[in-house]
């Protein structure tokens, strides 16, 4: 069994009288680069905040890296990288003096690691925080997570504000930096199309709750479209039914963990022959949170 980097069991928290998390759990498997998706609103950051221990949740617990957020905020913080969403900085600061102020929290700073790191993401060491772009500012906010080894490392929609060509080679070196180093990766977006090539595990938070979680090939293997002409008064909601679509005369069907049995299920719906369509991680999505489950 893989060892888990982050374990939620029934983790709840609200605002006032707003409920906003009613019972989260999660696991991540160590060495994962874990997709952590759900639309804007939907609660992500607000669990990543609680994972940190900077939320306290109303029940519910976060194990990270075996640590409990709640009861140890202080050594979690000291043990996991996190780079927030517009990570705001010092702008009057150059960029070697707030490595230099960030380094002076962590007795196990790596500098060496730290100034391989700068040059290799071309970040100029005296240029002054509030002159770098938004993608240098990117970068040095994952160096920032970086330098005292993390072997977890958490990162709250991390491109946010990039632009197309710059959220891509912020990934790449995300990617090529992290895998390389055997670190395990919590990624945070509402952006589907990056997450899609870089995850390997993802969970779809929706509700309150995750909807979904598991390997993203896994999820692109079961989860299926079919386009059918429905016999007479056939009933197109049943168990496992995600979405369905009319289209005219046809539907179009989308359905969760398909098996012998849910497609033999399907093809007695069916007036003639059917059709199955595998689906991308950003269609897979929209069926969890806005799908037609048949009953309209």
């Amino acid at each position: 069994m893989t060892e888990a980097a982050i374990e939620i069991r029934d983790l709840g928290f609200s605002y006032g009288r707003k409920e906003v998390l009613c019972g989260v759990n999660l696991e991540v498997p160590a060495g994962s680069i874990f997709g952590f998706l759900g639309r804007n609103g939907a609660g992500k950051t607000t669990t990543i905040k609680q994972m940190l221990g900077l939320l306290k949740p109303s029940r519910g617990s976060c194990r990270m890296l075996g640590i409990d957020a709640a009861k140890d905020p202080l050594a979690v913080r000291r043990a996991v990288g996190y780079m927030a969403e517009d990570q705001q900085m010092y702008g009057w600061m150059e960029v070697r003096e707030i490595i230099r102020w960030v380094a002076s929290f962590y007795p196990q700073w790596d500098e060496k690691l730290i100034e391989r790191l700068r040059e290799g993401l071309e970040l100029p060491g005296r240029s002054k925080v509030k002159t770098l772009s938004k993608g240098q500012n990117s970068r040095l906010a994952l160096l920032l997570a970086l330098g005292h080894r993390p072997k977890l490392v958490i990162l709250d929609d991390p491109t946010l504000g990039l632009d197309p060509i710059a959220r891509k080679d912020f990934l790449r070196h995300v990617i090529n930096l992290l895998q390389s180093n055997q670190v395990t990766v919590f990624f945070s977006s509402h952006l589907l199309y990056e997450i899609e090539p870089v995850a390997d595990h993802v969970a779809i938070l929706e509700g309150g709750v995750i909807v979904k979680a598991g390997r993203t090939e896994w999820l692109r293997e079961t989860v299926k479209r079919f386009i059918l002409t429905p016999k007479k008064g056939a009933e197109l909601a049943g168990k496992g039914v995600l979405d369905v679509r009319r289209l005219g005369e046809s539907a179009a069907i989308t359905v969760e963990d398909c098996d012998q049995e849910r497609r033999a299920a399907v093809r007695k719906l069916a007036e003639g022959a059917v059709q199955e369509n595998d689906l991308n991680l950003d269609e897979i999505f929209e069926a969890y949170v806005i799908g037609n489950r048949g009953d309209e």
